[in-house]
């Protein structure tokens, strides 16, 4: 018959949680995060997480309030989205994923322009 393992100590913190990292200065405790964080997407978590997040919580701010009231978005938020973009090139090393994507949708964006000018030319002959 063998012994039954011996269990560690409760008060003893194990070996796994003595290998981690403090805490970032200023973190927020996994109580705090996880209201915050419930229900939001993997984006605006991302988006939370650099350096620009006061930036994006004004530009979400300004985008429900564009959707309750109707409003034009584009007009509405251009400020806020422009005040974003600019936070989010002076931190570009974060935001260099979401930064490369918006450039490639741009670019994309004019190549399917430019079709449907030469479309639009050869329907005019």
């Amino acid at each position: 018959m063998s012994t039954p393992a011996k269990e560690a100590p409760k008060d003893q913190p194990d070996e796994e949680a003595r290998d981690l990292p403090p805490d970032p200065a200023g973190s927020e405790s996994p109580e705090a995060e996880e209201e915050e964080g419930e229900g939001e997407c993997g984006f605006c978590l991302f988006m939370k997480g650099g350096g620009c997040r006061d930036a994006f919580t004004e530009w979400e701010k300004c985008v429900q309030e564009a959707e309750t009231n109707n409003e034009d978005l584009l007009e509405k938020c251009a400020p806020i989205t422009a005040a974003l973009k600019q936070c989010m090139d002076a931190h570009s090393s974060y935001y260099e994923p979401i930064l490369r994507a918006e450039k490639l949708a741009e670019e994309q964006a004019i190549v399917e322009l430019e079709k449907e000018k030469l479309v639009s030319r050869e329907d005019q002959k």
